[in-house]
C-alpha cells in the first residue's frame, strides 16, 4: 500500500529533479535560443526538402527511403514501424510505397514468421536516389552543421553563456 506522504515526497522529488537549475521565469537568452534553434531546424529541414526534389523524389519519399535504410538493427522495416518512425498514418504510408514500388525504388514483401505483415526493402535504383541525398545532407551537416550544434548548446546551457567554439564558459558548479 502506498501512503499519501510516499506519493507526496516521491511527487516532490520528481519535481525537484526536473525543474532543477530552471530559474522562476524563461530570460530572454532562453527564447532567442529556442528561437534560433527552430529557426536552424527548419532552415536543415527546408533544404532536405530542395534536395530530395532536385534528385526527383518527394521529401516524404525521401524520408521513407531514409527510414528504411537507417532502421535500427533488428527492425523491420514493416508498414506499421514506418509509419510510426515517421510519425504518419498507415495509410499514408501504403501510399508512399506504392508510388515508390511504381518507380521501381523499393520491393514489399510478406514476413516469414507473420504473412500479415509486409516488409518493405530498398532496390538498387532507391539506393541509389537515396544515397544522392543523403551524401547531399551530410556534406550540408558538416559544413553548416556546426549552427545547429550551436544552437543547441546555447539552449542547453544553464547560463546561456557560450564561448566562441560552442564550449560552455566556465567549470560546472559541484552540487552539495
Amino acid at each position: 500500500m502506498i501512503r499519501t506522504e510516499d506519493l507526496h515526497g516521491s511527487t516532490e522529488c520528481i519535481a525537484i529533479r526536473y525543474t532543477w537549475g530552471m530559474g522562476s521565469e524563461i530570460k530572454t537568452e532562453q527564447y532567442r535560443a529556442l528561437a534560433e534553434l527552430r529557426h536552424q531546424i527548419r532552415q536543415f529541414l527546408s533544404e532536405g526538402d530542395r534536395a530530395a526534389r532536385g534528385a526527383g523524389l518527394e521529401p516524404q519519399q525521401y524520408l521513407l527511403l531514409l527510414m528504411i535504410r537507417g532502421l535500427p538493427d533488428g527492425m523491420a522495416a514493416t508498414i506499421r514501424t514506418l509509419a510510426d518512425r515517421l510519425t504518419l498514418k498507415h495509410h499514408s504510408v501504403v501510399e508512399l510505397v506504392d508510388r515508390l514500388e511504381g518507380n521501381g525504388y523499393v520491393r514489399r514483401t510478406r514476413a516469414r514468421d507473420d504473412r500479415r505483415n509486409v516488409i518493405v526493402s530498398l532496390l538498387p535504383r532507391g539506393e541509389r536516389m537515396l544515397e544522392e541525398v543523403a551524401r547531399q545532407r551530410i556534406n550540408e551537416l558538416r559544413s553548416n552543421g556546426h549552427e545547429l550544434v550551436r544552437a543547441i548548446d546555447r539552449l542547453l546551457d544553464r547560463e546561456g553563456k557560450v564561448s566562441g567554439g560552442g564550449k560552455r564558459a566556465g567549470k560546472k558548479k559541484k552540487r552539495s
